[in-house]
């Protein structure tokens, strides 16, 4: 089954004590297939002929493919149903991708989505044992708030990447509005060539910032991802310095995510 497919099924909610063993084997899955990719699959694939371009795109893919199958396994195991919409409209040339963060996974569902996408990741990440062999071999940015991340990111747009960034920096606290850093919008202004925002939502919340992974929600989880309209970078850039111009798209995607996140709260409740 395809994950762009929307898979909805309210109807079978399997027992508590099953679902909570089948998020820690969700954990313990992502655990040890960080550390095959990182130990065996990337180790051999540099052995593979081609330039560092071929090495990342192979790289960026094998993590694409584990990445679907580990939301597969969530789907089938009971723990997630979810829904996407837009999808087709994900990856295109110099596009960036905003999104709200509300659950651990919303990055791992949206590299699932994108065969080649570049991700700017927290830089903890970079140290994880079970996480580093995948984002240094896929060569995504660490967001460690130097202004060379700011160029990196900027320079992969300007590449024709698409690159996936989270302007909050971490997960949003749940019942609090989501709050955006403006380094995401004076990326956007300096490489990209369209924004795109994509509203995620989770319901019932789980997997948040203030929750450990075994606290499991009454019944298994809905995972909503909404691909938005584009933005023109440009249409910001004109009106006038770049931090004028910078706070102006920063304010203008918060007032549409604080909308979009509006319209999910009756299906939340």
């Amino acid at each position: 089954m395809d994950l762009a497919e929307s898979t909805v099924n309210n109807h079978i909610n399997p027992p508590w004590l099953w679902r909570l063993i089948a998020t820690g084997l969700s954990f313990l899955l992502f655990g040890v297939g960080g550390l095959i990719l990182r130990l065996v699959v990337f180790p051999l694939q540099s052995l593979l002929p081609g330039d560092a371009l071929r090495q990342r795109l192979r790289a960026r893919k094998t993590v694409n493919r584990m990445f679907w199958l580990f939301v597969q396994f969530m789907y089938r195991s009971g723990v997630l149903t979810y829904q996407v919409e837009g999808v087709e409209r994900l990856g295109r040339p110099g596009q960036l991708i905003i999104a709200n963060h509300p659950s651990l996974i919303d990055v791992v569902v949206l590299i699932a989505l994108i065969r080649d996408a570049n991700c700017v990741v927290k830089q903890s990440l970079w140290d994880n044992p079970f996480t580093r062999g995948p984002i240094r071999a896929a060569q995504y940015i660490s967001n460690n708030g130097s202004a060379e991340m700011l160029d990196e990111a900027a320079g992969a747009l300007q590449q024709g990447q698409t690159l996936i960034i989270f302007p909050e920096g971490t997960r949003t606290t749940p019942g609090q509005a989501p709050q955006f850093h403006r380094g995401a919008a004076a990326i956007a202004l300096r490489g990209a060539q369209l924004v795109t925002p994509v509203v995620i939502s989770v319901t019932p919340t789980t997997l948040t910032k203030a929750e450990p992974w075994y606290r499991i929600p009454s019944r298994r989880f809905h995972f909503h991802l909404r691909v938005g309209d584009d933005i023109d970078p440009q249409t910001f850039a004109d009106r006038g310095s770049l931090p004028i111009a910078s706070r102006q798209l920063n304010d203008h995607l918060h007032r549409h995510y604080i909308k979009e996140l509006a319209i999910d709260e009756p299906t939340a409740a």
